[in-house]
């Protein structure tokens, strides 16, 4: 059985939007709690119309959440670092720009442009943009944490 805090997800919305004058998809940053009888529902969200989060003044991020996986876009100006923290979640990260490196199971691993680092769930890890870059990150399930704003490790504070 799901806590409420898992139980809880975001859905964006399934129409399709024109790339001109395109609104904010205002159901992709909004809480949506699941239903067991519901039945899953198609999505297509183009990223531009999905606002940039600032997290903190390196990173930015935006994120679309299904019935049971998540996908982020992340934007690490060089020098963001993202603070040794776990979570239950397993995660595959794959780097689309730039280089990111990682202090992972007792090793540095450095995942550049094309490359992908998948990460058992509680495995502990932090990460150093080593330049500018833009990666994806998928989890499962959603981490409930970035969808509740209760990512504090991230924001800085």
């Amino acid at each position: 059985m799901k806590t409420p805090a898992q139980a809880k997800t975001r859905r964006a919305g399934s129409r399709s939007r024109k790339a001109s004058g395109a609104k904010p998809h205002a159901r992709a940053q909004r809480p949506v709690a699941k239903h067991a009888a519901s039945a899953p529902e198609l999505q297509y969200i183009p990223w531009h119309t999905i606002p940039l989060e600032d997290l903190n003044p390196l990173l930015q991020r935006q994120f679309v959440v299904g019935q049971e996986i998540m996908l982020a876009r992340v934007l690490l100006k060089k020098g963001s670092i993202v603070p040794e923290h776990s979570h239950h979640n397993e995660q595959l990260t794959y780097v689309l720009d730039g280089a990111l490196k990682f202090w992972i199971d007792g090793r540095e691993i450095v995942v550049h442009s094309g490359e992908v680092l998948c990460i058992p769930a509680h495995m502990p890890h932090k990460a150093e943009a080593l330049e500018d870059t833009v990666d994806l990150d998928v989890f499962t399930p959603p981490r409930a944490d970035w969808i509740e704003k209760k990512d504090q490790y991230l924001r800085g504070k």
